[in-house]
């Protein structure tokens, strides 16, 4: 089975715009990506926001409290890896502990290679980055874009 037909490691990211497909690294980022499917398989991402989305940098969401201070209460050890932050990557934020981060990620729009080997890429958007792209912008939006769900692709 090649990457592209793994729905065991594809995700379908649901914008109140359209899916967007992730494509997982569980080679790169076990832990992370375990963790993100369980907390994918559990709903708990759906109706959270983009809560800091950034021209040129990235959109971040995942936090229930749209707060950017919120997680799901389990933290990860860092799975810092080689694969860089280009357009489309999606990684895990954290706080100032490399091993914090929890249940928030990031979509970079461009190179954002100074990130490299400092936080846990876990995936790339295959498909539906245009509307990553059109998520509204602000550290938060005036009006957040919604993960309408996120769900792997094996169950669907």
């Amino acid at each position: 089975m090649s990457d592209a037909t793994d729905k065991e490691n594809t995700l379908i990211l649901t914008l109140e715009s359209g899916p967007v497909s992730i494509q997982l690294f569980p080679d790169k980022a076990p832990g992370h990506v375990a963790r993100i499917k369980e907390l994918a398989r559990s709903g708990f991402y759906d109706g959270l926001t983009f809560h800091r989305v950034i021209s040129g940098f990235m959109a971040q969401g995942g936090c229930p409290t749209g707060t950017g201070m919120g997680g799901s209460g389990k933290k990860l050890r860092q799975e810092f890896n080689t694969v860089s932050h280009q357009r489309g990557v999606c990684s895990m934020a954290r706080a100032q502990n490399p091993d914090s981060a929890d249940s928030q990620f990031f979509i970079v729009f461009d190179d954002a290679s100074f990130l490299d080997r400092q936080y846990t890429v876990w995936g790339q958007v295959t498909e539906g980055m245009e509307l990553v792209d059109a998520l509204p912008r602000g550290e938060p939006p005036a009006k957040p874009g919604v993960i309408v769900s996120m769900r792997v692709a094996a169950d669907l």
